[in-house]
């Protein structure tokens, strides 16, 4: 970055400007990047101040900024700008599969760049796969500064600001009228019938920027006139926000699916570049103009590069399904949050009942594993066991502990999404994940706290009733051997059925999207067939359990499913697979120990080997939900130091909460008459 460097630069732009014929002004601004881009992509740094030497040194030779400031007039008047504003960041209208194949396609047989065309100019300016990691790092000020270089750009009559002005309105307009075109999307008719009414804020929005836009013409030639403001159109693309955000939670209720989540992307977007042309184009606030300049010229150099990217269309089709699943598991996971003592005693109960049904699933599990059937048949029955079992629990409102992860998880990503700027607020997230951990607990308390005892109950009372063992002793000996967390895998074991709870709630999610998406329970209620055989109020009390347990009856049975083919999958391939889940895991302790003659320590010991693979059952699901609830929305955690020293005071001030209720605060004294009915400030009616 010395004095010569910037020396060859310049010598190279003379040569351009003297070259034969016109000069041509892609080869101007991609010797100017070359020259600015760092040798290492996260060395922004070293850009910044190859920006600082160029501005010194152009401005210093006066023949030489002159004529690449007249380059850069013709140049910009002339070329296209409107495929940057209406094709660069904003979701393509083909399908994914249309997508990916004009994207395979331009990779073999890429399409001739157009130097007119300014997308294709940025382009092939930012050819370098890195060049999106640096310039997002270099600041405003210092692309402010390189723009300043060429000041004449923004002389008013000049070629380069009528014509961009002219494609910013032009776009500008275009964009309106997609939005307004995007109201007779019959998928967002279904959400809201009402959008079709002339009162629309998607098409009150065409209708003021289309006045704008008139009116900011005459503005430009008679600059006497006075001057149309953009207040009301801003407004309205808030109204229009507004509805896209009510449309999201309308899909909660009403079914969502992966075209919609797309559709409400586009628009989202839409309505994002919407408001940045308008600061672009705002001529009393010059400050702004400039910043949102440079803020929209970093995304599009990084959503450009995405554009041509397969991977990129993969994650974003991704992230898209994930959201349209993970927005129901949200809804969900509301239900798994304990916040006073009441809700903590039903949880409580509700897993303790879990835990009674897991310990005869448990015993039926080992009777089956004794019938001495093919490995065909005996895993037919083990999935039967585990998906019939997990769909009475269901069905009698009971909790299984780790079932909670992958629905709590979508939760907590909602409350960051909420945070500024995408990043939670720690002082929340942390008190969210306080309760979290505690319902948890409570969870996983009445599984394994009633699981365990029934076990060593049943098999005690074989024992001593009948004088026949439950289980044999050999058999004894493996279910302890399956609970030791190196020898017998169960760590290992235990974080496949974490995989396993994680792919369950996306299979809650995908089927109770799918319920609501297909109006599940009005075809029921209406359905032929079924008026046949059962009553109108059979039919209904269907329909309504139905719409409301469908992903959940589907999702529990799926999930007993894929831990009873577990053991299966890993005898066909020849690899060491099972599973370890803790509430089976304190189930077998009880049924190992009503045979086995073990002494408290070891006893203990092999609790604790419960316990842990309880642990990995949950973290391992909770992390992969959390992962992926985050990612559907585009959303981070912060700063994990932040947030762990928040959740640790949250701890500090309140230890026992971490697995008790919160108690009750008393009730203000003076918030009560003397007759005891609460007080009341209102007027009366």
């Amino acid at each position: 970055m010395d004095t010569d460097s910037v020396e060859d630069l310049l010598q190279q732009l003379r040569a351009h400007l003297d070259a034969d014929g016109a000069p041509a002004l892609l080869p101007v601004l991609r010797a100017v990047v070359d020259w600015l881009r760092p040798q290492d992509p996260r060395r922004a740094d070293q850009a910044v101040e190859r920006i600082r030497i160029f501005h010194a040194a152009i401005t210093a030779d006066t023949d030489l900024h002159q004529g690449l400031q007249a380059l850069l007039q013709e140049g910009l008047g002339e070329a296209r700008h409107l495929p940057l504003y209406t094709e660069i960041g904003l979701f393509s209208r083909r399908g994914f599969l249309k997508e990916l194949g004009q994207r395979v396609y331009e990779k073999i047989n890429p399409r001739p760049r157009d130097p007119q065309n300014l997308r294709d100019v940025l382009a092939l300016v930012f050819d370098h796969p890195e060049d999106p990691q640096w310039v997002v790092a270099v600041p405003d000020d210092a692309w402010l500064m390189l723009l300043d270089c060429f000041e004449d750009l923004g002389r008013e009559g000049g070629p380069a600001l009528k014509r961009a002005r002219e494609q910013v309105l032009y776009a500008l307009e275009m964009l309106s009228l997609w939005v307004a075109a995007e109201e007779l999307e019959p998928e967002l008719l279904r959400l809201d019938p009402r959008i079709a009414e002339r009162n629309s804020p998607f098409v009150a929005q065409e209708r003021e920027i289309s006045a704008y836009v008139k009116d900011y013409n005459a503005w430009l030639e008679d600059p006497q006139r006075t001057f149309h403001d953009d207040r009301h159109a801003r407004v309205l693309l808030e109204q229009c926000a507004e509805q896209i955000q009510r449309f999201h939670r309308r899909a909660v209720t009403h079914g969502s699916s992966i075209g919609l989540t797309h559709l409400l992307q586009r628009l989202d977007q839409t309505l994002t570049r919407m408001r940045d042309l308008l600061d672009m184009l705002d001529p009393e606030d010059p400050v702004k103009r400039r910043c949102t300049a440079a803020r929209l010229f970093r995304a599009l150099v990084v959503e450009n590069a995405r554009q041509r990217c397969i991977k990129a269309l993969w994650q974003d089709s991704v992230r898209l399904v994930s959201r349209s699943i993970t927005e129901q598991s949200g809804e969900t996971g509301e239900h798994y949050i304990t916040r006073d003592r009441r809700e903590y005693l039903q949880l409580l109960a509700s897993g303790a009942g879990a835990g009674l049904v897991i310990a005869l699933m448990a015993l039926i599990k080992i009777h089956i594993l004794q019938w001495d059937l093919s490995p065909g048949w005996e895993t037919v029955w083990v999935c039967l066991n585990y998906g019939l079992g997990f769909v009475l629990i269901h069905i009698l409102h009971f909790t299984v502990a780790t079932k909670q992860p992958a629905m709590t998880a979508a939760r907590l990503s909602a409350v960051i999404e909420a945070g500024e700027r995408g990043a939670a607020n720690q002082t929340q997230l942390a008190e969210l994940l306080l309760q979290v951990g505690r319902s948890q607990f409570a969870a996983v308390l009445g599984n394994v706290g009633v699981a365990l005892p029934v076990a060593l109950g049943l098999g005690w009372a074989a024992l001593n009733l009948f004088g026949a063992p439950l289980v044999e002793t050999e058999q004894a000996h493996y279910l302890l051997h399956g609970l030791r967390p190196l020898a017998g895998l169960a760590l290992f074991y235990a974080a496949i059925a974490g995989v396993w709870l994680f792919v369950s709630g996306l299979i809650a999610g995908y089927f109770d999207n799918r319920c609501a998406s297909l109006q599940l329970g009005a075809r029921l209620r209406d359905n032929p067939h079924l008026a046949r055989v059962l009553s109108p109020c059979l039919r209904q009390r269907l329909a309504d359990y139905l719409d409301h347990n469908y992903g959940a009856l589907a999702g529990n049975f799926l999930f007993g499913v894929l831990l009873g083919i577990t053991g299966w999958v890993g005898l066909v391939l020849g690899l060491p697979l099972d599973i370890r889940h803790v509430a089976f895991a304190s189930a077998n302790l009880g049924y190992a120990t009503s045979v086995q003659d073990l002494t408290m320590p070891v006893f203990a010991l092999h609790f604790l080997f419960v316990l842990l693979i309880g642990a990995v059952n949950l973290w391992v699901s909770f992390a992969l939900a959390l992962y992926v609830a985050l990612r559907s929305r585009g959303v981070r955690l912060g700063d994990l130091r932040q947030l762990s020293h928040a959740y640790v005071q949250a701890v500090r001030r309140r230890p026992l909460e971490f697995i008790l209720p919160p108690v009750p605060e008393p009730e203000d004294p003076e918030a009560t008459h003397g007759s005891g009915k609460p007080r009341n400030d209102a007027h009366d009616p």
